[in-house]
């Protein structure tokens, strides 16, 4: 199966603008994202899509792939969608959506997402890791997903799914294993482009999801559980905290 990487990017961000050119310890963000991603070998290729002149000059600097995209996209999804629409990449059968903002994602992490697509049933890929911490179960910033036995996602919510009846809240995680949603996707070629296509669904505008139009849409997603954690930047001060770290 032919996977492409994509790694979408933008300069403007209320909270900390021009964030994929933050340098840790040497080297941008984006280039460690990038280098982190080569290193799957899942992976027949990757690129960053940017609408930045700077980004998509300093990737070739470095010696990365990289595209330029419209500025309208909303989000990371419809600017995959464009990528997908070029030449060089046209022929992927899947793409991996790679957050641009997660410095130090493991390679394997990439590598047991695309693994999804071995199933045929397979739509959308994507992961989920254990809820151990009681404030994350309750925290509507905390993404919960509901996972079948067969491993597809049946529902994502920012409340905590399922109501344990007849239990304190506080002992829930002691009864049942309640998962978080790890925001990194794959699509199959052919379902990204239809689903860039889907007018809003009430779900979604309830809970402010766009894998929830998904699902009401009868795509299937599949989930891996995994026990790594990478460390996205969203702030500045993100940002100082990683650097402090490594």
């Amino acid at each position: 199966m032919n996977i492409l990487g994509i790694i979408p990017a933008r300069y403007a961000s209320s909270r900390f603008p021009g964030k994929p050119l933050a340098m840790i310890r040497g080297k941008s963000m984006i280039q460690r994202v990038y280098q982190q991603a080569q290193k799957a070998t899942s992976l027949n290729k990757v690129v960053v899509a940017t609408d930045d002149e700077r980004i998509f000059s300093h990737v070739l600097k470095f010696g990365g792939k990289a595209t330029m995209t419209a500025p309208s996209h909303n989000n990371g999804t419809s600017r995959c969608n464009e990528v997908i629409s070029f030449p060089d990449y046209e022929d992927a059968d899947a793409i991996i959506n790679i957050q641009g903002d997660e410095p130090f994602i493991e390679p394997e992490q990439i590598n047991q997402l695309a693994a999804l697509f071995n199933d045929s049933q397979t739509d959308i890929a994507t992961m989920a890791g254990a809820i151990n911490i009681q404030e994350e179960l309750f925290d509507p910033n905390t993404v919960k997903v509901v996972i079948g036995q067969n491993n597809f996602a049946l529902l994502f919510s920012r409340q905590a799914i399922p109501y344990y009846r007849d239990q304190n809240i506080q002992n829930w995680t002691r009864y049942h294993t309640y998962y978080k949603h790890i925001g990194i996707y794959g699509y199959r070629t052919h379902v990204l482009k239809k689903i860039v296509t889907l007018p809003p669904s009430p779900l979604e505008k309830a809970e402010k999801l766009e894998q929830l139009r998904w699902l009401e849409n009868g795509y299937k997603i599949k989930v891996k559980v995994t026990d790594y954690v990478s460390l996205s930047v969203d702030t500045p001060s993100d940002l100082e905290k990683i650097i402090n770290n490594i």
